[in-house]
């Protein structure tokens, strides 16, 4: 199941995570919430960060601890 977050405004986002490839070749793994639940969602949130909600538009990001 994945892990669901409601906003103040009763909107429910997903976590989700992607692994990206950069230019010098370097994988790094971003997340990522959305609406709906996809192949890729995670069942919780990553130990070393906090989920904190955005002031103007409600919208949930990942912020390390």
């Amino acid at each position: 199941m994945a892990y669901e977050f409601t906003n103040s405004k009763g909107v429910k986002y997903y976590l989700h995570f992607k692994d990206v490839n950069l230019k010098g070749g370097r994988m790094q793994r971003i997340y990522f919430f959305c609406r709906d639940i996809r192949a890729d969602s995670l069942d919780a949130v990553p130990d070393a960060y906090k989920v904190i909600e955005t002031e103007r538009t409600g919208m949930p990001i990942l912020k390390k601890k």
